[in-house]
């Protein structure tokens, strides 16, 4: 903005290659740690809710919400801004959601606060040129301290020049106080080569799991040097990295992201736009997650997706420099919710998400939040699930 699946059996396994990356048609069912089939996640809507657009909450513009999670220490919401520094300083918010088995009923902003460099000095408006500008776009809530980790994408630049600013996971304090930087895989580096992430498709998401001793980002598109991105007719492989807290990558595996679902409109200035936009482990299953895919095509709108997916079997493509007609065995997948079917008032830009409180059902609840990018055909959309 730009969990586990089990298999069905072994010999049902997806062998996939770069050039045969489509969407996963075939439904495997997820496993658990004991490798015994369980059920895919199912998910049905709570209910949602419209922030008031471009609402002026401390003298900020709220909008542009990329990521959202849960502070187990106050009970509050944190969602993060994907504003660059155009409107007021990178930044983050905290907010106080009522959502029940009933619905989505109330979202009260209660603070806000700038992401801070080492120095202590807010992130700066880009001036001239690019590969300058801090692109903000997921935020998780560490499980042990309740400090802050979020994820930037960095800034390709368009024309030839080093980039000044990389993709980074970053510690921060309650206040956006910098703590520190969790150190990468090197496949994650912006380079003047043709490798590494593509122009704002770099680290989109990002989430706790293990209870809190693994850190797993997802890069939102394809790498450079993994292939094309997808199109009408073919899907691609995405890069997915368990990290422990201190950075020593403990697999990097491919995610089958969808082929474009619809075919963009000729007429149009801008073509195609699909990633990985959000991950969520599951709590009971560090190789579990709900993946989010979301896409735009001119014409046609979103389509916005959530998978149940699972690194279980699949291929450690740590090692491995290219994807591109490797074979590899990819995350299996299964569909949870095609928004289009939700019975929402809108399908809009989801980009974020996190797990709620346990219902009376004994279902999780799941908040979603969507990035208005701060246009005007567009909305901040709060949207809670149950899922079982």
């Amino acid at each position: 903005m730009s969990s586990s699946l089990t298999r069905r059996a072994l010999a049902a396994a997806l062998l996939l290659t770069s050039t045969l990356a489509p969407a996963v048609a075939v439904a495997a069912q997820p496993g658990g740690h004991d490798h015994r089939p369980v059920r895919a996640a199912q998910a049905r809507l709570l209910g949602e809710k419209i922030v008031p657009h471009k609402l002026d909450f401390q003298g900020t513009t709220v909008g542009g919400l990329s990521g959202v999670d849960r502070d187990r220490c106050t009970g509050e919401y944190v969602f993060i801004s994907d504003d660059r520094s155009y409107l007021q300083p990178a930044r983050f918010y905290t907010a106080k959601l009522d959502v029940d088995a009933n619905g989505v009923h109330a979202v009260d902003f209660t603070g806000t606060h700038p992401f801070l460099q080492p120095d202590g000095s807010v992130y700066p408006a880009p001036t001239v040129g690019d590969g300058k500008a801090v692109d903000p776009e997921e935020i998780r809530v560490d499980p042990r301290s309740c400090d802050y980790w979020w994820a930037q994408e960095g800034d390709r630049p368009k024309t030839v020049g080093p980039p000044v600013i990389q993709p980074s996971i970053q510690f921060a304090g309650p206040t956006g106080t910098y703590l520190g930087q969790l150190p990468l895989p090197a496949n994650y580096e912006i380079t003047m080569e043709e490798r590494g992430p593509r122009r704002n498709q770099a680290i989109e998401a990002i989430t706790f799991g293990d209870r809190g001793r693994v850190l797993t980002s997802a890069v939102e598109g394809p790498l450079l040097q993994d292939g094309p991105e997808p199109d009408v007719d073919h899907g691609a492989l995405v890069r997915v990295t368990k990290q422990t807290r201190d950075g020593k990558v403990l697999g990097q595996f491919a995610y089958p992201l969808e082929k474009i679902f619809a075919v963009n409109d000729p007429n149009s200035p801008w073509g195609p736009d699909t990633g990985v936009p959000s991950i969520l482990a599951f709590p009971d299953d560090p190789n579990r997650y709900l993946v989010l895919e979301r896409t735009w095509v001119a014409g046609a709108g979103y389509k916005i997706r959530l998978f149940d997916a699972t690194t279980r079997g699949a291929t450690d493509v740590q090692a491995m420099d290219s994807l591109a007609g490797q074979p590899v065995v990819a995350m299996r997948k299964t569909l949870v919710a095609d928004f289009d079917t939700l019975g929402l008032s809108t399908v809009d830009n989801t980009e974020g998400m996190t797990w709620g409180p346990r219902l009376p059902s004994g279902e999780r609840s799941l908040v979603l939040v969507s990035d208005d990018n701060f246009a005007e055909d567009a909305v901040t959309q709060i949207v809670a699930l149950a899922v079982r």
